[in-house]
């Protein structure tokens, strides 16, 4: 199970790389944080379909992440000593003894 969320966590990271980097950047490095109203929201309105879908993928992400940790941390919770013990037997074997 685990193993399966990790693809789908790479597979994530991937189609966020490829959104952002489709995504028109409507000003260039630092001038986003100017007051102009269309350096924020571009022509075409606050949010297009790249940008809803890069929120869903982000949103689905952010659950996948939470879903490897609460398996990996339910893994952790069982250690090799645990383990080993259930897997010896209970029964301890006695020494012969000479019955003189």
């Amino acid at each position: 199970m685990t193993g399966l969320l990790f693809i789908l966590q790479i597979v994530f990271v991937v189609i966020i790389v490829i959104l952002v980097l489709l995504q028109k950047s409507s000003s260039m490095g630092l001038g986003a944080y100017s007051s102009s109203n269309d350096s924020l929201f571009g022509a075409a309105g606050p949010m297009n379909f790249l940008t809803k879908a890069t929120i869903v993928v982000g949103f689905l992400f952010i659950l996948n992440t939470l879903g490897l940790v609460y398996l990996y941390n339910q893994q952790a919770r069982e250690s090799a000593w645990n383990r080993m013990k259930s897997e010896q037997s209970t029964s301890v074997p006695t020494l012969p003894t000479d019955n003189r």
